[in-house]
Order: C-alpha cells, then sequence, then structure tokens
C-alpha cells in the first residue's frame, strides 16, 4: 500500500509526513481511553512491501485487528487490499476477523481513483466497516482507530459469551 505509512503517524504527532519513505517499517505504541476504557494500541506500518513479508505475517498472528489502508487516490493500492485481507484470514485460520477497510486522501478529491461508492462496495464484500480519512488533515484518523478498537471489543465479548455457552452445554 504505496504512501500510506503517513497514516499511521500516532496522534501525538500532528504534523504531516510529506517526504515518506513508503519502504522503511515503522511501528508504534499508545495509550489511550476510548469509550472510558484505557488501551494499548501497538501500530505496525510496513506500507505493503513486500521486504515485510516474514514480519508482516508475525504480526497478522499476535494482532488483535487491522486497518486495510489504501489511496483512494492510487487504484493499485485499492486492488490490493483483498490480498491482503486474504492473507490476514489465511495466517488466523478465520473466515472473519476484526478490520476496518480504509480510505486514505480523501482531501484529494480532484484525484481520486476510487470511488466512495467502491470503498463501500468492497467493505461489504469483505464484511468490514468502511470509512474514508485523510492523513494530511487528520479526518478520520484517530476515529479509524477507536473504532478499530470497538469492533475488536465486540468480537471479544462475542466470543467469550461463545465459550461460556460451549462450557455450560459440556458441563451439562
Amino acid at each position: 500500500m504505496e504512501d500510506e505509512n503517513e497514516w499511521a503517524l500516532p496522534p501525538e504527532r500532528s504534523y504531516f509526513v510529506t517526504d515518506y519513505d513508503p519502504t522503511i517499517e515503522d511501528s508504534y505504541t499508545k495509550q489511550c481511553v476510548i469509550d472510558d476504557r484505557a488501551a494499548r494500541l501497538d501500530i505496525l506500518d510496513t506500507a505493503g512491501q513486500e521486504e515485510f513479508g516474514a514480519m508482516r505475517e508475525q504480526y497478522m498472528r499476535t494482532g488483535e485487528g487491522f486497518l486495510l489502508v489504501f489511496s483512494v487516490t492510487d487504484r493499485g493500492s485499492f486492488e490490493e487490499i483483498y490480498k491482503f485481507q486474504r492473507q490476514i484470514l489465511r495466517v488466523k485460520d478465520r473466515d472473519e476477523f476484526p478490520m476496518i477497510l480504509i480510505g486514505n486522501k480523501a482531501d484529494l478529491d480532484h484525484q481520486r481513483q476510487v470511488t466512495q461508492e467502491e470503498g463501500q462496495q468492497l467493505a461489504r464484500q469483505l464484511k468490514v466497516t468502511y470509512m474514508e480519512a485523510s492523513a494530511k488533515i487528520r479526518m478520520n484518523v484517530d476515529q479509524a482507530f477507536h473504532e478499530l478498537v470497538r469492533v475488536i471489543r465486540d468480537e471479544s465479548v462475542l466470543e467469550s459469551k461463545l465459550f461460556a455457552k460451549l462450557k455450560s452445554s459440556v458441563v451439562k
């Protein structure tokens, strides 16, 4: 996902990096409060670079949720999303997993190559939420991370309830 690194900058870095090297892997940890509950965000950004394939799979194994970020000004990055989503599901050995699809650079409407409708259609196909954002103007960046935490928490509650139900039916 070319040039998406700048999107993962943590909120305390409120400046926008214009000269970004998408071949550099970067990681951040951020403590925050979401819906009155503490959360720790461990963010790994590989910008979709193949050099980080092994590292990416390791993070996929341990990750609890994922933002699938593409640029609305780069159709190629949009077309790569399906591959990344399938890779996550394969590594997790799951049919579904907490993910949100993000169309970045939404402020560059005049350079848009992917419509909002196409993003929404892909999100429906992948069974994930779709949001548009802009790292440059910080539009929906924090909201996307917060929404992902909510999706992860909802998934965790569902799994706990399912486990409790299975456990009670085994005990009976």
